[in-house]
């Protein structure tokens, strides 16, 4: 748990930080990311938790197939402007917390919607909890960076 507490610290800091960096406001720049006065927003937060059939499931070829699914709707909740942040956690660790996702939708229940189409979800590997995450508007930016930087 301190290590999540950290690290929502740690992005709610460097984006709070970002955001007063800058010295001119560009109206434009802020009304695409849908920006606030504070240049932040709500997103949706996905914490990913070990599912109640997640050691059920050892077929490795089945697993496998599953987990093909959860990475291609993670694909399509990106190319959909959804999927704004994910990640594992490093580690197995006490809590069962497996990954995050940072959808940028209004509802708990859109993010609900989104969850459905993976296959690690619907077959009980992952479970999740959801709760809205206020960040700054600029975080969807970093995905064309990454872009850069990842040979995958």
């Amino acid at each position: 748990m301190k290590n999540f507490i950290s690290l929502l610290t740690f992005i709610f800091f460097n984006s709070f930080t970002l955001a007063q960096d800058s010295k001119t406001f560009d109206k434009k720049l802020a009304d695409s990311l849908n920006a606030d006065e504070r240049g932040m927003k709500t997103y949706m937060l996905v914490i990913l938790k070990t599912g109640p059939k997640d050691k059920e499931i050892t077929d490795k070829e089945k697993r496998n197939e599953l987990f093909k699914g959860h990475f291609s709707n993670m694909e399509t909740m990106e190319k959909a402007g959804k999927l704004k942040l994910a990640g594992p956690f490093a580690s197995k660790n006490t809590l069962q917390y497996r990954g995050i996702f940072l959808l940028d939708v209004k509802t708990e229940d859109e993010a609900k919607a989104l969850l459905q189409n993976d296959p690690t979800v619907k077959n009980g590997i992952f479970e999740y909890e959801i709760l809205p995450w206020y960040g700054s508007a600029a975080i969807p930016m970093h995905l064309k960076y990454h872009k850069k930087i990842s040979k995958e």
